[in-house]
């Protein structure tokens, strides 16, 4: 297919790039389509705070009609470069019709910009970086994604890996079914996390509930732990108090007190863990349009939601091996407990993403019975 790419430069391109997931989605049942106002302030350097350490540039593909056939994103994070010694450069947002010249000019476009900003390798996709959409969906095409992960048809890998892009690392979804079976491991569980997660208390650690009341304050002490707890990961990219408040502030009306787990000593900020209703559920019939009516389809249902996701789960480096893991773990599982006997629907918990090596969480996940369900792929290509 002949095909032209070029840089989105005007309102109409931007929404000819917003707009084509929904055309190559249009049959697909298990795409969820993000809210279009999202979407155009996700690409707004002027309402989005990761521009303010950050540049890019997003590419449309047309054919010989001048109809969207293919986008891409190409970006730079100077903080995330800054961090790690590199010239990374990040490549995201791709949609593509099953063609591997479009897919190669695309990729072509977005390595070319990236190249001539000194970049030496580009790692996608990532919408913008590993705090966003992160990876590619190899295998578990079956289901719909889960709140805030990536969903692709399976030939995307296909074009990717003929254009000389190689495994950078493998992202894991598990799937915890909340039953019987599920109720029972946990009772032999909890009291096995009891016993270390008193030591923890011992040496004056606590766990609490998220105070949605003083949502602000509390989000502070978050921000405070994550620049902490996740610096030695894998593709660890720093956030910017905006940027982390931004966040926080678009999930705040869907937090669970329960499932949102703050462990002190001393008021000082220690670790977190949380686990939000799976959003997409009631997002998903939508199509990405809030108006003029659908806000009260989402509301409606938000309540009838039988799924979680397990975020993130994390401890500052100075307090781990002092059972305060365990504490947070045992928090959060009595929590959820409390609300399936409060008859909350929730049926099933997805813990995602988690890096493919990541042994000792890995182990905790598949202790509470979790399965390996979704696998996400971060590609990288060497730009010379």
């Amino acid at each position: 297919m002949g095909v032209a790419v070029v840089p989105v430069r005007e309102a109409h391109q931007l929404e000819a790039f917003i707009e084509l997931p929904f055309r190559l989605y249009a049959r697909d049942p298990n795409w969820v389509a993000p809210l279009l106002a999202d979407e155009r302030k996700r690409f707004d350097p002027k309402r989005n705070p990761f521009f303010e350490h950050a540049e890019g540039q997003l590419f449309l593909a047309l054919d010989r009609r001048g109809e969207a056939v293919g986008r891409v994103s190409a970006h730079i994070d100077r903080l995330y470069n800054e961090f790690h010694g590199e010239r990374t450069g990040f490549f995201g947002f791709f949609e593509c019709v099953d063609d591997e010249g479009v897919a190669r000019a695309l990729l072509g476009a977005a390595e070319d910009w990236l190249r001539a900003r000194g970049m030496t390798r580009a790692l996608g996709p990532f919408g913008f970086n590993t705090n966003g959409f992160s990876g590619l969906l190899i295998e578990g095409f079956d289901e719909p994604p889960t709140l805030l992960m990536p969903y692709n048809p399976p030939y995307y890998a296909t074009l990717l890996e003929r254009d000389g892009y190689h495994k950078a690392k493998d992202l894991l979804a598990f799937r915890v079914e909340l039953d019987d079976e599920f109720r029972r491991a946990m009772g032999k569980l909890v009291p096995r996390l009891r016993a270390i997660a008193e030591r923890a208390r011992r040496q004056g650690f606590a766990a609490r509930p998220l105070d949605v009341r003083a949502f602000d304050r509390e989000v502070e002490k978050l921000w405070t732990i994550y620049n902490d707890a996740w610096e030695r990961n894998w593709g660890f990219a720093p956030m910017t108090r905006r940027e982390f408040f931004e966040e926080a502030r678009a999930l705040r009306r869907v937090v669970v007190p329960e499932l949102a787990v703050l462990v002190e000593r001393e008021e000082e900020p220690v670790g977190f863990g949380l686990a939000l209703p799976d959003v997409n559920q009631a997002l998903r019939p939508l199509r990405g349009r809030l108006f003029p009516f659908g806000i009260v389809r989402l509301l409606w249902g938000l309540r009838r939601v039988e799924g979680l996701r397990l975020l993130t789960l994390g401890v500052r480096r100075t307090y781990r091996v002092k059972g305060v893991d365990a504490l947070l773990y045992l928090k959060l599982i009595e929590g959820g407990l409390r609300l399936l006997e409060r008859g909350r629907p929730y049926r099933w918990c997805e813990c995602s993403w988690v890096l493919e090596d990541n042994r000792p969480i890995i182990r905790a996940i598949e202790l509470g019975g979790g399965k390996l369900y979704k696998r996400y792929r971060v590609y990288e290509k060497a730009l010379r």
